[in-house]
């Protein structure tokens, strides 16, 4: 129920309801001021028919001597209301509404030989006429809300489709495509016009200076190249022992530094590209563990197979599997499985997991560069699962990370079917 209901409380049936809630408003209150003018209009032109009638009934019975057969001289005739106003000493008038034959409007005042005179006049005409126009300010109200309410949801709509669209560029900027933008979205000069133009520079600024530290960081990696080739020379030059051997393991650790350095400012500049073709999962597997030399248990169920580019899948494995060796505990396993939306190859240790605020973060943003585990830079991972996730969004491949139930860090790579 809750998506269903959701949709109520989007932007159009809100602005919708308001603007229907204020045409409601002003319409009961307009028919409202209006009725009370017309029935106020209409008491006092009956009071002032029943003061001319009684005047007229009064001089009548004086010019004559005998009252005439309207003028009524008999209290019990008269509303007790009525005969309360006259035996004041004043004349007045009365409305009575509550006449089977319809309402009435009398007129009484003392009489010259004693006693009361009254007469009354029907408002039967003044009632319906007073009906007929409650009517008609009541259908007038409905067709306002008719009009108004459509022209509110339109204008909703419209409101919300720039806002999805500036919500739907903005997640596309938060997935990596900096060449988004909003655009000015029409003519209209309105305060989605400016955020626009505001995300729109912010994320131009965003894209300067991400291409500046991309360039940065590949330039880097370039110069380090040439001196870092004399330094490979100059260890396999030394002679053998355990200095040398040393001085070579620390120089393969800074060439594989730089290695990845490169090949993370090529996925950022957008320079790979995938070679699809239908391969065995399970083959690739194996072979990029062993490619590895580390130990992980295999299990493949089926012969699946995958749209990929191997290459690029071997790349993601590999450290996939360095980097559970690296932070998690043995044993390590593999398990590659088809399902409805590809093939799915899971990599798991059985280490303390994953914490709960760097699994928030990868399930967020991604895994981020540099993240070696040690108190000055951080703690979790470096760039094994940058360069994975950069691959993995190269074949159009995902990445899910995830803590197993039983312990121990769990990354799934999904791979889409292809048409």
């Amino acid at each position: 129920m809750a998506p269903r209901w959701s949709a109520f409380r989007s932007l159009p049936w809100k602005l919708g309801a308001l603007v229907a809630a204020a045409a409601l408003v002003v319409a009961v209150a307009d028919g409202l001021l209006v009725h009370r003018l017309s029935r106020d209009r209409m008491l006092g032109d009956g009071r002032s028919r029943a003061l001319t009638s009684l005047a007229q009934e009064v001089a009548e019975a004086r010019r004559t001597g005998a009252p005439p057969s309207e003028l009524i001289t008999s209290e019990g005739e008269m509303p007790p209301a009525l005969a309360a106003i006259g035996r004041a000493g004043g004349e007045g008038t009365w409305y009575d509404a509550h006449v089977r034959n319809g309402p009435r409007m009398w007129a009484v005042e003392p009489a010259p030989g004693g006693g009361l005179a009254a007469v009354w006049v029907d408002m039967s005409a003044n009632q319906r006429d007073l009906r007929a126009l409650d009517r008609n300010l009541v259908g007038a109200g409905a067709l306002t809300l008719a009009v108004v309410l459509p022209a509110g949801v339109l204008v909703a709509l419209r409101l919300r489709r720039r806002v999805r669209f500036a919500a739907s560029t903005a997640r596309r900027i938060a997935d990596g495509d900096l060449d988004a933008r909003i655009g000015p979205g029409g003519r209209a000069a309105d305060e989605i016009t400016e955020m626009a133009a505001a995300v729109d520079t912010m994320a131009a600024a965003l894209q300067r200076r991400l291409r500046a530290e991309q360039a940065f960081t590949a330039d880097v990696a370039h110069e380090l190249r040439t001196p870092l080739m004399g330094l490979v020379t100059s260890a396999e030059l030394l002679p053998e022992g355990e200095a040398a051997g040393f001085v070579r393991d620390r120089v393969g650790v800074l060439r594989a530094l730089v290695e990845d350095l490169l090949e993370i400012s090529r996925l950022d500049a957008g320079a790979e590209h995938a070679d699809l073709a239908s391969v065995p999962v399970g083959e690739v597997v194996a072979e990029s563990v062993r490619r590895t030399g580390l130990d992980a248990a295999i299990e493949v169920e089926g012969a699946p197979v995958a749209e990929t580019d191997p290459r690029r899948l071997d790349r993601i494995v590999a450290n996939l599997v360095a980097n559970a060796h690296r932070h998690g505990r043995p044993p390590v396993e593999i398990r590659v499985r088809r399902d409805a939306g590809g093939v799915l190859v899971v990599v798991r240790d059985h280490g303390p997991g994953l914490p709960d605020d760097l699994l928030a973060e990868l399930r967020a943003t991604g895994p981020r560069r540099f993240r070696t585990g040690t108190p000055e830079r951080g703690r979790g991972h470096g760039l094994g699962l940058t360069i994975a996730a950069g691959q993995a969004r190269v074949i159009g491949a995902r990445l899910e990370f995830a803590t197993a139930p039983d312990g121990g860090a769990a990354v799934t790579i999904h791979l889409p079917n292809r048409p």
